[in-house]
């Protein structure tokens, strides 16, 4: 767990295509990675890599931090590694729906693009917000900017399904890759 996450109350999250980390399982997590040290040459340090991020999710079951997880349909569909791998994510995120302080919303693949949600990010309070990019990852710390990822995040929400119409949409995924 950085610093950042233990220091945020509130930590907000979209993805357009992968699981947000602090939900991925094992399997998925060691899919996300290796890939990545592939594809950027980097040292194969794949074990450690995943028990550093499976250790990251313990924040999700310490403290008083709430967490809102938007997450684009087209994530529920992108294959990682492979149906065995995505049924056992699909399932993890059945059961994180149930944690008290998470809230996981979903985008329909037919939403209205309000905004320009192309990048995946992670805003923690109303302090800093981080954004992935293929070569950098970049820390955002400008209030104006901060503001527009804020009012962004809203307008994903507004668009999201939770609760039960949330789970059918896992579950129709889910079923697929049986």
């Amino acid at each position: 767990m950085s610093r950042t996450e233990r220091a945020a109350s509130q930590l907000r999250s979209y993805q357009p295509i992968v699981v947000p980390g602090l939900l991925q399982t094992p399997a998925y997590v060691e899919e996300v990675l290796g890939r990545m040290i592939r594809f950027y040459g980097i040292p194969n340090d794949l074990d450690e890599g995943v028990a550093a991020r499976l250790d990251r999710q313990k924040i999700l079951h310490q403290g008083n931090r709430r967490f809102s997880f938007i997450i684009a349909e087209q994530t529920l569909r992108t294959t990682v590694g492979d149906d065995s791998v995505m049924a056992g994510q699909l399932e993890h995120l059945l059961a994180v729906m149930s944690l008290p302080r998470l809230v996981i919303g979903i985008v329909p693949e037919r939403f209205a693009l309000g905004g320009p949600a192309i990048n995946g990010f992670v805003m923690y309070d109303n302090r800093l917000v981080l954004v992935e990019t293929v070569s950098a990852e970049l820390t955002i710390n400008q209030p104006r900017e901060i503001a527009l990822y804020g009012k962004l995040f809203a307008e994903l929400a507004d668009q999201a399904a939770y609760g039960e119409p949330a789970r059918h949409l896992v579950t129709s995924e889910l079923e697929k890759r049986r």
